[in-house]
């Protein structure tokens, strides 16, 4: 107070509003943060785990062929095989492609219900020439839900011993023990099915018939 009148202090206004630059920059800082935690650390030390866990299958879970460093796929992939000498896949909407993605199976009124069909008869005339009355299992005659499941069940692989057996000469036992060599059980007691990967099977029978 000075001569009788009172000086006020100015408040401090409100703060200035954040400008254009300022959001642009926290927005490039947090875009390059989450870049390089989520597209290169993270994939980096997940991979990483997978590799001392089970090298294998962070790999892609690749086979070969006997006696040799060639490629033959991936235990999580099924091929179009069709040597009678083989035993065979499931049957594929998509020829085994697993970059397409697997579409629908047809309905009652498509023309793809037709092909499907064609090609069930097709398993079932190959059979009448090996085995009487044979009963097709129903994963050996329609397709999964993506296409290229590798995996059959048990029946579906066993039914196919006749005809293998004819263009191998290996004996029905022989084969039926290798079969049975090849069956993976669930990790839980009836939690999931059994099942054989064919295309492991395949491998381990080449050998055996000198291919």
């Amino acid at each position: 107070m000075r001569g009788g009148t009172v000086t006020a202090t100015p408040r401090p206004g409100p703060p200035a509003a954040h400008s254009l630059w300022g959001h642009v920059r926290s927005t490039l800082i947090l875009l390059a943060l989450m870049t390089l935690v989520a597209g290169f650390l993270y994939p980096l030390v997940v991979t990483g785990i997978a590799q001392g866990i089970d090298p294998s299958a962070a790999n892609g879970s690749l086979l070969y062929y006997p006696n040799n460093h060639t490629l033959a796929g991936s235990s999580l992939v099924a091929q179009n095989t069709d040597a009678p000498y083989l035993f065979w896949e499931r049957p594929s909407l998509t020829d085994y492609n697993f970059t397409g993605g697997a579409p629908t199976p047809p309905g009652q009124t498509e023309p793809g219900l037709a092909a499907l069909i064609n090609e069930t008869l097709q398993y079932m005339k190959e059979y009448g020439n090996f085995t009487v009355n044979a009963t097709l299992p129903f994963w050996w005659v329609a397709p999964s839900a993506s296409s290229i499941d590798p995996d059959l069940v048990p029946e579906a692989v066993l039914v196919q011993i006749p005809r293998v057996s004819a263009h191998t000469n290996l004996s029905i036992v022989t084969l039926t023990d290798l079969v049975n060599s090849h069956i993976v059980n669930p990790p839980l007691p009836y939690i999931g099915v059994q099942y054989v990967d064919v295309l492991q099977l395949d491998l381990a029978l080449l050998p055996m018939i000198g291919r």
